[in-house]
């Protein structure tokens, strides 16, 4: 049974448990260069679902090469699969137009800015962005705008379909006993970890003299002449301090701080902002091109500075929850709720998880050097000394870590790897509910699929499901 391997594989592949958003996050860049190259060597209709919604010969090439970029072990084999997914998202789709559910413009645009802004953010800058894919950030986005709105349109109708799927206990037993001993996968070491992060204090003196700087540098822009993208060398900012300061395509509903939106569309084109603060430090804008609700600016950053006195303090606020987490006075989930500076774990309840899965088990091996120091004389249940750690944006903050379990390199099993079973579990069980779906749905739906494709064993059950696939 390869169902381990198959939901793995999944997880990129496809559009059916969080597939789609991983696939799609890769399209902005990817199919920029590789869709042009399959347009041009093999531009063919290979199906036709309902009305008008067709998927081209390039579009699979196109998917298979995103997925290849995750994974580069698939082959021409997976096309098969790859193709009966793209279908379902179509069939998602057309049913999605029947029932009225649809996802607004707006939505659109921030799922497209967003994703602009990771690759920006992965690349080092907009410059760099546009050099790989060979394409400004507007072309990209407009070239790119219907399939992402497709792919939303049939992630929302996909969640109606799935919606209220739940799996028990004993079906997670049930499952599990089915798997063959010799297809068991085989994990590495694994815990289960959990921090209270409690970011230093800035002092008075640090914020007064952080803002004082910033008028100094907005003085020699607004009063002395220079140019606000040379000045943006001094900006704090790594993420636009060397493009002068440059952010491009900034909306309303897009990941930046309230404040940060509120003093950008305030300004005319040419103009600057006032001194503004967030809790990144003191900033100021340079509008650049304002076009309705998007716009261009230059920005500089200045942060406060943190002392070993501002660390210190954070260190002896963490030295007390601990009595209190050792003693049994609170739970770890209630100090995180009380104490904890970051507002993500606080959903979590302070639990690190696989960002792509949302697994709280992780892989030993993929932990960076300074969490293994800390965990590696750390038993289940006990609670790591304060100590200052670098955080993912590589700034300096403080934290105590929790490890709530650790499990040794096995075979899988149902006392160590429940919840990771009970995860394939129910993916299978909502991929048969989807299957289902499209079951009862194909009698509904025209569907035409190129002969050298019919044969793929995915696909056969459909052919006789409906006779508008001969």
């Amino acid at each position: 049974m390869r169902i381990f391997v198959f939901y793995i594989m999944s997880l990129f592949t496809t559009n059916i448990f969080r597939g789609l958003g991983r696939v799609a996050l890769l399209v902005l860049v990817v199919s920029s260069a590789t869709f042009v190259r399959a347009q041009e060597s093999a531009d063919k209709i290979l199906v036709i679902v309902g009305k008008n919604r067709i998927i081209l010969q390039s579009e699979l090439e196109t998917e298979l090469a995103q997925a290849r970029q995750m994974n580069p072990s698939l082959g021409d084999s997976e096309k098969c699969l790859m193709l009966q997914q793209m279908i379902i998202r179509k069939m998602l789709v057309e049913q999605a137009e029947r029932d009225s559910v649809l996802v607004s413009e707006d939505d659109v645009e921030g799922t497209l800015d967003n994703r602009v802004r990771y690759f920006m953010q992965m690349y080092g800058s907009k410059e760099k962005l546009e050099q790989l894919s060979g394409k400004s950030i507007y072309q990209m986005k407009e070239e790119n705008r219907e399939t992402v709105k497709e792919q939303m349109i049939a992630e929302k109708m996909q969640n109606q379909v799935l919606e209220n799927s739940k799996i028990t206990p004993a079906e997670v037993e049930a499952f599990f006993k089915k798997i063959p001993v010799d297809s068991l996968p085989f994990f590495p070491a694994s815990v289960e970890l959990g921090q209270i992060v409690i970011d230093p204090p800035v002092s008075n003196e640090m914020l007064d003299f952080a803002h004082k700087r910033l008028e100094e540098l907005r003085d020699k822009i607004v009063k002395d002449g220079a140019s606000f993208e040379t000045v943006a060398a001094y900006s704090d900012d790594p993420g636009s301090r060397d493009n002068g300061g440059r952010y491009d395509g900034i909306t309303r509903n897009g990941p930046w701080a309230p404040e940060f939106i509120a003093a950008t569309f305030k300004l005319q084109n040419g103009e600057i902002s006032p001194i503004f603060k967030t809790k990144f430090g003191y900033h100021i804008i340079q509008m650049i091109n304002r076009k309705g609700d998007e716009a261009d600016v230059r920005h500089i950053l200045i942060k406060p500075s943190l002392t070993s006195v501002d660390y210190q303090k954070a260190l002896n606020t963490l030295d007390s929850i601990r009595k209190l987490l050792v003693s049994g006075k609170m739970t770890f989930q209630e100090a995180v709720g009380k104490f904890s500076t970051d507002e993500a774990a606080k959903r979590t309840g302070g639990m690190l998880a696989e960002p792509t899965t949302g697994n709280t088990n992780l892989d030993v091996t993929k932990l960076d050097a300074g969490m293994l120091l800390v965990i590696d004389s750390l038993k289940p249940g006990e609670f790591s000394p304060a100590h200052i750690f670098m955080t993912d944006q590589h700034e300096k903050s403080c934290r105590i870590v929790y490890m709530r379990s650790r499990t040794a390199p096995h075979k899988a099993n149902t006392v160590e790897d429940y919840s990771r079973i009970q995860e394939v579990a129910l993916a299978q069980k909502k991929q048969q509910k989807m299957l289902t779906w499209v079951k009862n749905k194909l009698p509904t739906f025209y569907l035409k699929i190129a002969p050298e494709y019919r044969d793929c064993p995915s696909l056969k059950a459909w052919r006789t499901n409906n006779e508008n696939t001969k």
